[in-house]
């Protein structure tokens, strides 16, 4: 658990704040909780152990048929020292549907949040002081049972871990330069490119390789039916500014239900922007004033220049961008400096 000096005062980790990047940091404890025969976790006790390696078999689900989901939501520090969770309710339902395509027992949304707290309080002290970062929770839910016919695993674990993680991901300096892949997808319709599934993320890996060693922050990737609509970045969302109107792809089955995502369309209804969920070809994309991307990990990246094929359009950045109202708006929720009127966040304490 978190520890404490001799005052009563909750101590820190013993790290460099200011080096915190989106690497593996080992914490103290994770959260472990096991089901099975379908009981859909209703008779389970989960409980918290040491960080440490886990024991799989073969046969697992998980590792012959890739029968697994992830999530991923922060906790983070107030300027007088409080720990906020921001929307674990939202990842919890995420999780279920993904479970549900997955045919995954899940935990309740009450046990899904109750273990994200049990992890976040064991691990206190990794959690960044204020304004430094944040703590990464890790929620999976995995196929561990036995299973070499093609079926869904007799047993299920629910897993969470956490790591320290610092405010920059995405870019490290100034604005993304995104690369429009025409040649790769993320997804296709009737596909698990809508939940967080495991399976979304390695298939992009030769994409973004190929981006990252030609100068390009990420790849942006477009619809697989078509090729012709702006879909998501390798693991974010995107969003496109056009005047007074900021355009998303819509949640079809394709594009991943962010809950970043969410929140900031709601927040740029209530600043007075236009907000819509639509197909965005690539000439709107182009076209467009402002790029930015979101998600927990990026929280809110501006994008600074998109090239496609033969063809680089660039975008305003800086401070008076939508992008960067939007992200002082929800840091400041997120970090307890602005009211939270909608409910969002949890504290620990």
């Amino acid at each position: 658990m978190a520890s404490v000096n001799r005052d009563g005062e909750e101590t820190y980790a013993n790290i460099n704040w200011d080096q915190l990047g989106f690497a593996p940091t080992p914490t103290d404890y994770m959260y472990m909780m096991k089901c099975s025969n379908g009981d859909n976790f209703s008779q389970s006790q989960g409980q918290l152990v040491r960080f440490g390696n886990i024991e799989i078999s073969p046969f697992s689900a998980v590792l012959n048929y890739a029968q697994g989901l992830i999530e991923g939501l922060k906790a983070y520090r107030t300027e007088d020292g409080r720990v906020l969770l921001f929307r674990p309710y939202e990842n919890a339902k995420r999780m279920q549907i993904g479970a549900q395509r997955l045919c995954l027992p899940f935990p309740s949304v009450e046990q899904f949040v109750d273990a994200v707290k049990q992890t976040a309080i064991a691990n206190k002290h990794w959690v960044p002081p204020h304004g430094k970062g944040s703590l990464y929770l890790r929620p999976m839910l995995i196929g561990s049972g036995h299973v070499l016919g093609l079926a869904p695993a007799p047993e299920c674990t629910f897993l969470i871990y956490a790591t320290p993680m610092g405010n920059h991901y995405l870019t490290k300096h100034g604005a993304a330069n995104l690369y429009i892949d025409d040649k790769l997808h993320r997804a296709a319709r009737g596909g698990t490119g809508g939940i967080k599934c495991i399976t979304n993320y390695s298939p992009v890996f030769e994409a973004v390789t190929q981006a990252r060693a030609r100068g390009f922050s990420d790849v942006l990737f477009l619809d697989a039916a078509t090729g012709k609509y702006v879909e998501e970045v390798s693991s974010s969302n995107v969003f496109i500014v056009k005047g007074n109107v900021i355009s998303t792809p819509p949640i079809d089955g394709t594009v991943l239900p962010g809950i970043t995502r969410k929140s900031l369309m709601e927040l740029a209804l209530d600043m007075g922007y236009q907000v819509e969920e639509r197909h965005i070809p690539v000439e709107d994309l182009m076209d467009a004033d402002q790029v930015f991307c979101s998600g927990t990990a990026v929280v809110v990246t501006p994008v600074g220049s998109v090239t496609y094929q033969n063809t680089r359009a660039e975008y305003k950045t800086g401070e008076e961008t939508v992008s960067n109202k939007l992200k002082a708006m929800l840091n400041g929720i997120q970090m307890g400096l602005i009211e939270d009127n909608k409910g969002w966040t949890l504290a620990l304490d």
